[in-house]
């Protein structure tokens, strides 16, 4: 996530989603990346809330959310040219909606050990390419790897991401062709 201002905390008391937030009767069961989708979904749709988000022409700017079932949640503006870099989520599950305007997102769909390794060399056809506009968006398993980017020369991008259970740490990648290399590995208090 790479975030580059202060994060304010908003409960998802305080915020007003166009769908009422679901409470199932057995609270103790985590929610699946299809209840975070739903809920990332709900919220990229409440106009007033992705508004309210201050937008800054050099960095990203961010509100942190109160996600369902204990999930941690964010809302991320996104300048012209702006993106992730390669990262995965630190064995949490996720999803995540395009709010306004469009996120590109490249992914491996390939299974990546967690532990053990520097430099991989990746197989052929292990790339995929999405294009998310505003409405659009997708759920991760926990071994997701991915770089998100807004591809706008002019345009912010926002979106609403989830995760369960919270991020303990996010990996950082570089790639060069098909061979990717962990670079560094965060923990979350160095994103405050």
């Amino acid at each position: 996530m790479l975030l580059s201002r202060s994060p304010r905390t908003v409960p998802v008391s305080d915020v007003s989603l166009s769908t009422p937030v679901r409470v199932s009767p057995a609270d103790a069961s985590p929610p699946s990346a299809a209840d975070l989708l739903d809920f990332v979904s709900r919220t990229a749709a409440d106009a007033e809330l992705v508004a309210s988000l201050p937008l800054d022409p050099e960095g990203r700017t961010w509100l942190r959310l109160d996600g369902p079932g204990g999930s941690e949640a964010w809302l991320i503006a996104w300048p012209p040219g702006t993106g992730t870099g390669w990262h995965d989520h630190g064995g949490s599950h996720g999803a995540f909606v395009t709010a306004s305007g469009e996120l590109n997102e490249q992914s491996l769909a390939v299974r990546l050990p967690t532990e053990g390794w520097k430099t991989l060399e990746l197989a052929e056809g292990v790339d995929r390419e999405r294009r998310l506009s505003a409405g659009r968006g997708r759920a991760f398993g926990t071994h997701h790897v991915h770089e998100v980017i807004n591809p706008s020369s002019e345009r912010h991008a926002v979106s609403v991401h989830a995760y369960y259970p919270p991020l303990p740490l996010m990996r950082r990648y570089s790639r060069t062709g098909q061979v990717l290399r962990l670079e560094q590995v965060e923990r979350p208090q160095e994103w405050e």
